[in-house]
């Protein structure tokens, strides 16, 4: 089982970056799928999260900012981030669970991603 986590990187306030998360070795299309952020100093938080059939939720932090997707044919989950703030600096995990009332709770996440940085500057 792999998450591969992809995408991040250093982008000036204001700009977008899309995140990407290719799975394997699971049924992807049975899983929800989350992303969440820890920033420096932080605890780990989950930011947005897709249901197998699509629907989505997002925390008010990133509402109307980000938009999480899922392209079941290609394994791959992906986070559309715009309007980007410096307090979205953080690294970026994606992952997976078999209900999406799962990855509400860090220990029953079935799979992680390795990470990937987001940096934003003012």
């Amino acid at each position: 089982v792999q998450l591969q986590a992809s995408g991040g990187g250093l982008v000036q306030a204001g700009g977008s970056l899309r995140l990407s998360c290719a799975a394997s070795g699971f049924v992807f299309r049975n899983y929800a799928m989350g992303w969440y952020r820890q920033a420096p100093g932080k605890e780990r938080e989950l930011v947005a999260v897709i249901t197998s059939g699509g629907s989505t939720r997002y925390a008010d932090s990133v509402k109307d900012r980000f938009t999480i997707s899922r392209d079941n044919s290609k394994n791959t989950a992906y986070l559309q981030m715009n309007r980007l703030k410096p307090e979205d600096t953080a690294v970026y995990y994606c992952a997976a669970a078999r209900i999406v009332s799962l990855l509400t709770r860090q220990d029953d996440v079935a799979y992680w991603g390795q990470g990937t940085l987001v940096t934003v500057s003012s």
